[in-house]
């Protein structure tokens, strides 16, 4: 078998004689260029890197670093009342009982003329510490209702009143006339608790 190479433009043709006496065409695409990373900006490169570490790690693709609001472009054209003054609001830090705090912040809110979905734009206001670090973590713009908002706040924040330290944990002991199968479902339960619960305070 016999080879001839010919240059044609930018691209390099190869031909092949076959046993058959025919011969074969095959076209070499030219290789792209590659780009400069000194061509590239700081946004650019950051964002290179964020969303080849999150295609590793899971999450989705994020184009920049500035914050977003949580809720919906609805929710940040809601107006206040005419004559709205702020009020002051007691702060939830991630401890303590996440339900009284709700119900501190609604009465809170409603004194000062705002309800309903009003209530998404103020409740950042109430919170401070691991609880204002979960706020800020939500994705940009999913939040489009305070029913929502008041969910996704509870199912965090409700379940850390349960966590359970690794001596309550260790001690979760088979009871008597408990079958095997029974106890480890039952400590596995406990465990899942725990992890739930503190995944969601990251």
């Amino acid at each position: 078998m016999r080879t001839r190479e010919t240059a044609e433009s930018s691209q390099t043709s190869i031909v092949k004689a076959t046993d058959k006496g025919k011969n074969v065409v095959q076209e070499n695409q030219p290789q792209q260029q590659s780009v400069s990373v000194a061509s590239l900006s700081v946004q650019q490169l950051q964002d290179i890197i964020v969303n080849s570490i999150r295609a590793q790690y899971g999450g989705p693709p994020q184009t920049t670093f500035m914050y977003s609001k949580p809720y919906t472009k609805r929710i940040d054209n809601l107006r206040m009342p005419l004559g709205y003054q702020p009020p002051k609001f007691q702060q939830f830090n991630g401890k303590g009982n996440p339900k009284q705090h709700i119900v501190h912040f609604v009465k809170t809110c409603e004194n000062a003329g705002s309800r309903g979905d009003q209530l998404v734009r103020k409740f950042v206001r109430s919170l401070k510490g691991n609880a204002f670090e979960w706020y800020t973590n939500l994705e940009p713009e999913v939040i489009d209702s305070w029913e929502q908002l008041e969910k996704e706040f509870l199912n965090c924040f409700y379940s850390t009143r349960r966590t359970l330290s690794m001596m309550e944990l260790t001690n979760t002991k088979q009871r008597e006339g408990e079958p095997v199968i029974d106890y480890i479902n039952r400590w596995r339960a406990v465990l899942t608790a725990k992890i739930d619960s503190l995944n969601c305070q990251r």
